[in-house]
């Protein structure tokens, strides 16, 4: 995690302008395999941000694949070691989002999975709902070339409480000398199974009410 940072300070400092976190192997099953206690974070910046409906280009890519995500939107700082009551006052607002990612599934050592920045490539954000602040009853839909391919009734189910993932995220930062701070954006991770892309493709991606979001691949 140190080594990420300094890759993102080092971003940073040569123009990139940060956008917020991401998390990634948050599932139950991931948790279990990497014998993780919460998901691994990694960070965002304006360069690997696309715009809605977007267009992306897979050349030089292994294992493409779309992710379906809550975007939390926050309006203070939350610390290390908040309670859920003082990450929910922290939050904006929440809106769709779309991570595409670049999986290698031979990678199953946490550290070598940090260094990767966990397989992120870009990610494409969706308008904020400020009147929505909880992850209940949020549903997930993704649609590939017009047919849907995996549905979330519950959007929490996969990737974990929502509250917990913030929390997670601002304890990481903490441990690290960051802040998850007003203004940041933390995508919460996949609420479905990451969905294989490739040229040709067209995903949509429905998170009710948030919104839908869209992109194609050449």
């Amino acid at each position: 995690m140190r080594t990420l940072l300094a890759e993102r300070r080092e971003r940073i400092g040569a123009g990139e302008r940060p956008l917020g976190w991401k998390v990634g192997f948050g599932s139950p099953a991931n948790l279990a395999r990497l014998r993780l206690s919460g998901p691994l974070v990694g960070f965002l910046t304006d360069r690997g941000l696309l715009e809605d409906p977007a267009t992306c280009a897979l050349a030089g890519w292994t294992n493409p694949v779309v992710e379906a995500e809550i975007a939390v939107h926050f309006a203070a700082d939350v610390l290390g070691g908040a309670t859920d009551a003082e990450a929910a006052a922290a939050i904006d607002g929440l809106g769709p989002a779309i991570e595409l990612a670049d999986i290698d599934p031979s990678r199953d050592d946490p550290e070598e999975i940090l260094a990767a920045n966990i397989f992120h490539r870009h990610v494409i954000l969706g308008p904020v709902s400020t009147s929505v602040h909880s992850a209940g009853g949020v549903r997930g839909r993704v649609f590939r070339n017009g047919i849907e391919t995996a549905v979330a009734e519950d959007a929490e189910a996969l990737p974990g409480p929502l509250l917990a993932v913030v929390r997670r995220v601002a304890d990481v930062c903490a441990e690290h000398g960051e802040r998850l701070r007003a203004g940041d954006v933390l995508i919460a991770g996949s609420v479905v199974p990451p969905q294989p892309a490739a040229p040709g493709d067209v995903f949509r991606v429905e998170l009710s009410p948030l919104g839908a979001l869209q992109v194609s691949f050449t």
